[in-house]
Parts: structure tokens; sequence; C-alpha cells
């Protein structure tokens, strides 16, 4: 079914993704996915220690539009996501969604917020690799400019994937990358991951782009 709605996506440390959610539905959501990934740390004495992988939290919000901005601007202002390392937030355009009743009955807001948050021009660039490449896709990325990305852990079952193990088949583990890139230098970044990591290679990943509607954080 075609609604008006969008899907916020929110990246925090962990521990923190109750709280989010708590303060998402002050302002009308009616409740989020969180899955676990990480992050990479560009700090070199944390690299050198071997602690440059962060574990994260990601949330995933299906709102009504009407209070898509009004939820990152209050998100921004309770965890503080304008300063660094606290964490990022972003908004996505959908075009259908299936199975969220409770937006059915959710009126619509008048209430608009333009203080706070980003209308730059973003794209969110996901890779689905094999697991063990996805550092690869962020180093190819920030080679192009990128200033990081977020690693969430997944499952394949292509044609190119199955494995097995014990004469019993099974599907082998992937990871996806999020990385959110400025407009003008999505291209560049895309191009790198490209030619890296061979994507257009029979089984060696996808690759695909969406815009970004609203950031904070960024």
């Amino acid at each position: 079914m075609k609604r008006d709605c969008e899907i916020i996506i929110v990246i925090v440390n962990t521990g923190k993704a109750d709280k989010v959610i708590k303060a998402a539905k002050e302002k009308g959501v009616t409740g989020a996915t969180v899955i676990l990934g990480r992050g990479s740390a560009d700090n070199k004495i944390l690299q050198f220690l071997g602690l440059s992988e962060t574990r994260k939290e990601i949330i995933f919000m299906v709102v009504h539009d009407s209070i898509a901005k009004l939820t990152l601007q209050h998100l921004k202002e309770k965890f503080h996501f304008d300063k660094p390392n606290h964490g990022i937030a972003f908004s996505l355009k959908l075009d259908h969604i299936l199975g969220l009743h409770a937006l059915y009955r959710l009126e619509s807001s008048e209430q608009t917020v333009n203080g706070g948050i980003n209308n730059k021009m973003y794209k969110a660039i996901f890779t689905i690799v094999d697991r063990g490449k996805a550092e690869a896709v962020i180093d190819s990325a920030k080679n192009a400019g990128a200033k990081g990305g977020t690693i969430i852990n997944g499952r394949g079952s292509g044609i190119h994937e199955q494995q097995t193990l014990f004469s019993f088949p099974i599907d082998p583990e992937k990871e996806i990358v999020l990385v959110i890139a400025e407009t003008d230098n999505t291209e560049k970044i895309v191009k790198s991951i490209r030619e890296n990591l061979n994507i257009d290679e029979p089984g060696k990943g996808i690759l695909f782009v969406l815009d970004v509607n609203e950031t904070c954080g960024l």
C-alpha cells in the first residue's frame, strides 16, 4: 500500500537504543526495530590498541512523514547528535509500506521544524559483501573521501552463495556496510568500492544507493 511514510534510521553506541526509542515515542513514533552493528573509528591511538571498532545499535522507525522532521529534531536536541561521536540520524522516503497498522490511525500533524535539521544533500550507500570484506569496503570508501561507515551482519541465499558443511548446505554470513556520503562525492565513493571489491563480478557483492531525506549528526 502506498502511504506518505519515511523510515528514520538512528545509529548510536550500544546501550542507548531504548532511550532513543522512548524519546521518539514522545513525538508519536509507534514502534522500532533494533539491530546490532559496529562502526570504525579514525582515532590512530584506538587503531594501534586494537580498539578502533565500536559496537553500535541501529534503530529503524517507520513514521508518517508529518512527524519525521519533528522526531529528528527532538532526537538531535535530546542526544546532542550535533556533537562528535554522539550518533547520527537520518530519514529515507518510503514508496510503499505494508503491515504497519498503527500508522493508519496516525493523524497528520501540521507542525513544521526547520532548525537543526541538515538539508544538505546526502546519499545512503549500502554494500552487501561476504563476511570479512566489510573493512575493505570502508577503506575503499574512506580513500574516496567518506568519513566512515557502519557494519551490519546478515546472511545470503543467492545463487552464488551456497556452501556446504559436512555435505549440508548452509547460507554464508554477509556483512552490510552503510556509508552516508555527500551527494557530490557519492559517485567517487561508489566507483572506489566497485573497483576494489570487484562488485561487477558474480557473487562478489551488491551495491545500491538511496536518497537521504533529512539528516542530523553529520
